[in-house]
């Protein structure tokens, strides 16, 4: 490979990779799957293997939803009509079934549907298109489970403009079981929902409980999202001594993913694209961490919790917070250590975060995502205006020495060894470094990828409007005017570059911007705009370097 088609090479490469990532996300969309099978158990438990929590724990657990091709259970999810109680705070609506007093639907009221932005976004729900519900019980035949009977003294709790928080109390109503009361408390703008239970011993015998807390998922992708840009949905897991770790659905039904089971810390929960459900156990007490298939495309994950030695005629009170909502960093990372790695930006984090960051302080001033995306694309063109002047001079030299190249190749075109040495001469009296151009792209390729993740993660960008006909940033543009403003800003920059000596490389160069047009077309305006404004920053600073060379005569004889 000769020096002069380093860059060229890099941009050969970046085009394959992207080529392979939509390759590989069309295949896990459009290829057919196989039926989700279920991980057998002990005892149809919510886990198989055994720990340092008491066997009860492991083995007792009630059976959970049961498979959708049972035949003779028609929806295993699905409360009785009738026995809902609702509860609505500024920020979202719930329903809460009387059936073993689950959360089986909560509704955004601050953000619309992916689809229809008429409707509220459904986080969770209990119908034939999606599952997600939170359900929470008792280990033990004896013991109250999310399939007991409760009740409540109102159906409906709306919290009032003068109400900061609401709660809402149901009792199970088996009478040869203990009493278990279950209180949900909503605080005014909180997507963070209490959980406490009190179990009362009504019996003659001590009971030694164990509480579980479990969502129960689907592992359909959410509606609306983009079949091109692939995001994570699956499990998430957070502890001290392993960190953010992610367990996705078809791993955990080949049983290649497994939860960190014991600790004393640490949160489980679903994660799809912008939201997620989380348990939120509270740290310093032991626990038990879960993952189960339980077929028919149903995965379950939770965490077991010890109550402690419950006397007759006494009772014993604890609680399990569990958070619903929007993936916003600075609220996520105030409710436990971790929640906010939901946000995944991956191993370009440590980049991706302080571009956010910018990015959030620059849209708290101007009151704009699209404006402030642009103000950040420039910021980022200035902070290696040094490094791309260095490269795009580089280019630009290898350009104006293009017709002395071609008479080097006509003069030892069968010459390999002279051509080549001819060629490192010629750049060597010109003083150009064949590699000027290769080096600056590659350290500016992790910033212009962290901020891909940034603006492709940012919940705060969806349904949030830029200008005219552009008022999704989050979705494609409905014209398809920025991708193919963005081709025609590569074909502009594909002129200012040296035509590549290889005809191949230069009909797959003259291909390329078509071709991310096209791909364009599927992604994310926010991250189009960005690409917009990048291409054209980088004309005008290429087009200017080229101007001052060609006047000072570089490669006309002059110097």
């Amino acid at each position: 490979m000769k020096f002069s088609e380093a860059p060229r090479l890099i941009l050969l490469m970046i085009f394959a990779v992207s080529l392979f990532m939509l390759g590989e996300n069309w295949y896990k969309q459009y290829w057919p799957k196989q039926e989700s099978t279920a991980v057998a158990g002990k005892s149809g438990g919510l886990i198989g293997d055994p720990s340092p929590i008491p066997e009860s724990a492991s083995t007792n657990v009630p059976a959970t939803v049961q498979p959708r091709t049972s035949s003779d259970v028609a929806d295993p999810v699905a409360p009785a009509p009738s026995a809902v109680f609702v509860v609505q705070t500024d920020v979202i609506k719930v329903e809460i079934s009387a059936i073993g007093g689950d959360l089986r639907r909560i509704e955004l009221l601050q953000h619309r549907d992916t689809i229809n932005a008429e409707r509220n976004f459904l986080l969770m729900d209990s119908s034939a298109e999606h599952t997600l519900v939170a359900q929470t019980g008792l280990i033990g035949p004896s013991l109250p489970n999310h399939k007991s009977v409760f009740a409540a003294s109102v159906s409906q709790v709306v919290m009032k403009d003068d109400e900061n928080e609401v709660k809402l109390a149901l009792t199970s109503t088996d009478a040869d079981k203990p009493r278990l009361t279950k209180i949900y408390t909503f605080a005014r703008g909180q997507y963070r929902i209490d959980v406490s239970q009190t179990i009362e011993n009504t019996g003659a015998s001590a009971l030694t409980p164990f509480a579980y807390f479990q969502l129960v998922r689907d592992d359909k992708a959410p509606a609306g999202d983009s079949r091109w840009v692939p995001t994570f949905n699956g499990v998430a897991q957070f502890t001290e001594q392993d960190k953010y770790k992610k367990l996705a659905f078809g791993d955990i039904g080949k049983g290649k993913a497994v939860a960190v089971k014991n600790s004393q810390d640490g949160w489980i929960g679903m994660v799809q694209h912008y939201f997620v459900s989380a348990w939120l156990p509270l740290p310093g007490a032991p626990k038990e961490f879960f993952v189960r298939a339980l077929g028919g495309g149903l995965f379950a994950a939770g965490v077991i919790v010890p109550v402690g030695r419950v006397e007759p005629g006494r009772s014993a009170t604890w609680s399990v917070p569990l958070y619903a909502g929007p993936q916003e960093q600075k609220k996520l990372a105030s409710l436990a250590p971790g929640l906010d790695l939901t946000v995944d930006y991956g191993w370009l984090t440590i980049i991706a975060a302080p571009l956010f960051w910018v990015l959030s302080a620059i849209h708290g001033v101007v009151g704009n995502w699209g404006v402030a995306i642009i103000i950040v694309t420039v910021l980022i063109k200035l902070l290696f205006f040094p490094l791309s002047a260095a490269s795009y001079k580089s280019m630009a030299k290898m350009r104006l020495m293009a017709p002395k190249l071609q008479k080097l190749k006509e003069l030892h075109g069968d010459n390999k060894p002279k051509l080549h040495q001819a060629m490192m001469d010629l750049y060597k009296t010109e003083k150009i470094n064949p590699l000027g151009g290769c080096l600056p792209i590659v350290v500016q390729i992790p910033v212009f990828i962290s901020l891909y993740w940034v603006l492709l993660g940012t919940v705060e960008m969806r349904h949030a409007p830029f200008m005219l006909w552009v008022q999704d940033l989050s979705r494609p543009d409905p014209f398809y005017v920025l991708p193919i403003l963005m081709g025609l800003s590569m074909i502009i920059q594909s002129r200012l570059n040296p035509e590549p000596p290889d005809p191949i490389q230069a009909k797959v160069m003259k291909i390329m911007p078509i071709a991310f047009s096209v791909f364009f077309f599927f992604f994310p305006a926010g991250l189009v705009l960005y690409w917009v404004i990048n291409n054209v920053l980088s004309i005008a600073q290429q087009w200017t370097i080229t101007r001052q060379l060609e006047r000072v005569g570089l490669g006309a004889g002059k110097r």
